[in-house]
């Protein structure tokens, strides 16, 4: 599996539609592609890219810090699997000497990635198979 570096381009929030739009792009590259993502996650993403904190944690800032009070590190979130029009991702966390590999919808797992500063992939095959339809 290929790993093709990505990085968030662009955030779409429409208050009068269930979908929000989230836009990678690869790094050093034009290939970029859209995920459909609902309105929270979309400002879960939005606040931690303008760098707005919350007065509580937020589900995103929950999963941090319980990765975080585990002794585990954010490595990285890869965007694997695309079946069915559905993007899969996992986060990929390093704990105690090994990888653990968790399941993640795409949308979470970048929420986490943009508020921990951590390398977003997706498959090349995946790329690929996003960018050839639009």
């Amino acid at each position: 599996m290929a790993l093709v570096p990505m990085q968030l381009s662009k955030i779409v929030i429409s208050e009068t539609s269930d979908q929000q739009y989230i836009f990678l792009r690869e790094k050093g590259g034009s290939r970029q592609f859209p995920i459909v993502i609902g309105i929270f996650e979309a400002a879960a993403i939005d606040r931690r890219v303008k760098e707005l904190p919350s007065p509580r944690p937020l589900t995103h800032d929950l999963i941090g810090n319980v990765i975080k009070a585990l002794g585990g590190r954010l490595d990285r979130i890869v965007v694997n699997a695309l079946k069915d029009n559905t993007f899969y991702a996992r986060l990929v966390v390093a704990l105690d000497g090994r990888v653990v590999e968790i399941d993640s919808r795409p949308s979470d797992a970048i929420a986490l990635a943009v508020q921990g500063d951590v390398p977003i992939f997706v498959d090349d095959s995946v790329l690929d198979e996003a960018t050839s339809h639009g």
